[in-house]
């Protein structure tokens, strides 16, 4: 590897979803809609949270803190990948593919802690209801939040560490619409099999334990709950259900990504569109339409949007 010619590309290449016209139209309208109604939709919900003094609950914090981040998730890949739709060559720098891979898993960290602590807040709430302030009040969301996004940095930092300074020098093209390490890492011009086991421990395995957990959580909540007594276990059930929704959303694509053995099949690719697109778009909505304080809260802010705007 005797210079920088021979270590450093200047570009990376994505061969992207289609070549044919009509696709990419209307990949073009769909994709644009979906990442759309995610931002505004998610958008809603930080503003509706914020406005709403009935919504200043440790509960609503969190979900104020997951919207914002399903933000970051849409923003990241999303627009260039529609931008590209029509685009001949779709490329972007080393230096761009480096950031993006960064911000995935610095987002993709902090959302698995948010999730952790998401189910915190309802195991409190539910099995532990009578001592929920005093446990989940005002610092320890502060402290989780800042947690969540230490951890994600750290997570996403570790792995970058070992790619950024690989040698490359053959193909710089990939088979996806965004950059992310287990194609990239294939690029070397190395033996790279002890950094895709890494990368497998790293966001793989702990992806898939974390899901284990929080899915074994879930569970005990509602032992506990039916052993209390089996009329809340409905209404835990449907607490519960938009939570387990959301983490089988998340971890699904994550653990196929970052734990499959055959990376070059052509699901990753639905799997990231998911993860990118319709993920960040049904948040918002499984939150909203199955909360009644929210749907009551976000009436209130369109009712006084409403009288403000009759007085111009």
């Amino acid at each position: 590897m005797g210079g920088r010619n021979h270590s450093w590309i200047p570009e990376i290449v994505f061969v992207g979803l289609t070549s044919s016209l009509e696709m990419q139209l209307v990949l073009f309208l769909v994709f644009s809609v979906f990442y759309v109604a995610g931002i505004l939709g998610n958008i809603l919900i930080v503003l509706t949270v914020i406005s709403d003094y009935h919504l200043h609950s440790p509960m609503y914090f969190l979900l104020a803190n997951l919207s914002f981040i399903d933000i970051w998730v849409s923003s990241i890949a999303a627009p260039k990948m529609i931008y590209d739709l029509f685009n001949e060559r779709k490329a972007i720098s080393f230096q761009g593919c480096i950031a993006q891979m960064f911000f995935i898993h610095v987002i993709g960290g902090t959302e698995m802690v948010l999730l952790i602590a998401m189910a915190l807040d309802r195991y409190v709430a539910i099995c532990r209801p009578l001592h929920y302030l005093v446990i989940m009040n005002f610092r320890t969301c502060i402290l989780l939040s800042v947690a969540a996004w230490t951890i994600g940095l750290i997570h996403s930092l570790i792995q970058l560490l070992f790619v950024v300074d690989l040698p490359f020098c053959g193909s710089n093209e990939i088979d996806s619409f965004y950059c992310d390490l287990p194609r990239f890492i294939r690029l070397a011009c190395t033996d790279t099999y002890r950094l895709e086991l890494m990368i497998t421990a790293n966001s793989g395995f702990i992806s898939l334990g974390t899901f284990l957990i929080l899915m074994i959580s879930y569970i005990f909540i509602l032992v506990t709950v039916w052993q209390r007594t089996s009329s809340g276990l409905s209404k835990a059930l449907s607490t519960l259900s938009a939570h387990i929704t959301v983490v089988v959303l998340f971890f699904g694509p994550c653990i196929f990504v970052y734990s499959w053995p055959f990376p070059t099949v052509p699901v990753d690719k639905f799997l990231a569109i998911f993860d990118v697109f319709v993920t960040p778009f049904l948040n918002p909505a499984i939150y909203t339409f199955r909360n009644k304080e929210m749907k009551v809260a976000m009436s209130r802010i369109f009712s006084q949007l409403w009288s403000f705007r009759k007085l111009f």
